[in-house]
């Protein structure tokens, strides 16, 4: 029975600095999160200062695109009155498109000596 107690309180004693081990390692990983998280709350706190100072510009253009955006079916309305007389209609028709000066001679005739009869 001695041994069984004696190896009832090794394997205790393993346990028990197993589980320091580990409670050492998770704390370590812990406080570099905690170092991490803090740097974080430094960055938002210098967001947010710096987003303060910006907020009534970004109200001013929000008001600006309002006053827009209301403006928007009046600029449309008159687009489509401008549209309605200018639509392009294409010609039923068209006309094959001709030389501007009539048939074309070549020149390459004469460079060489050689005169073709007139037609």
């Amino acid at each position: 029975m001695t041994t069984l107690v004696v190896l009832s309180v090794l394997l205790i004693a393993v346990f028990i600095a197993g589980l320091a081990g580990y409670l050492f390692v998770v704390g370590g990983q812990l406080s570099r999160i905690a170092t991490l998280l803090e740097e974080c709350a430094e960055i938002v706190w210098k967001i947010n200062r710096d987003a303060q100072v910006i907020e009534p510009g970004v109200e001013r253009i929000n008001n600006t695109g309002g006053v827009i955006a209301g403006a928007l079916p009046l600029l449309y309305g008159m687009a489509e009155d401008i549209v309605v007389g200018a639509t392009y209609e294409p010609d039923p028709d068209p006309e094959p498109a001709r030389p501007a000066m009539g048939s074309r001679r070549s020149r390459l005739h004469e460079s060489v000596g050689y005169s073709p009869e007139p037609l």
